[in-house]
């Protein structure tokens, strides 16, 4: 798993208003996180495929291993978009699943009002 050492103090130096300096880094760093959770999934997901049994009987549930790797490689690329500095719009255009895009077009706008029960 990939981690960062957390400085025992915060630093105390101020960015300038409306920059964020860790921005590109943070980006990079969850995009990465991401996908190492996207591996983790197919690797789930091959051993369960892998019982024809179990397969055969859950093949519906199975189908969400799918989306779950996809929707988490689309929002790992979306950071890596923005973190080698693409503007947020422009890569939000190259999301392809397009609840995804969506949601968090919704989210730039201020209609994102959340993840729902019907979701």
């Amino acid at each position: 798993m990939s981690c960062l050492p957390v400085p025992a103090q915060p630093v105390s130096a101020e960015p300038l208003p409306g920059f964020d300096p860790y921005a590109d880094a943070l980006h990079s760093v969850i995009a990465g996180e991401l996908r190492e959770m996207r591996d983790m999934l197919e690797k789930l997901a091959e051993v369960l495929v892998a019982d024809e049994q179990f397969a055969a009987a859950h093949i519906e549930q199975l189908q969400s291993f799918d989306y779950l790797i996809q929707h988490t490689d689309e929002c790992a690329n979306l950071l890596e978009r923005i973190a080698g500095g693409e503007d947020s719009l422009s890569a939000l255009n190259h999301v392809r699943l397009a609840e995804v895009q969506e949601r968090i077009r919704d989210a730039l706008s201020g209609k994102w009002i959340g993840f729902t029960d019907d979701q």
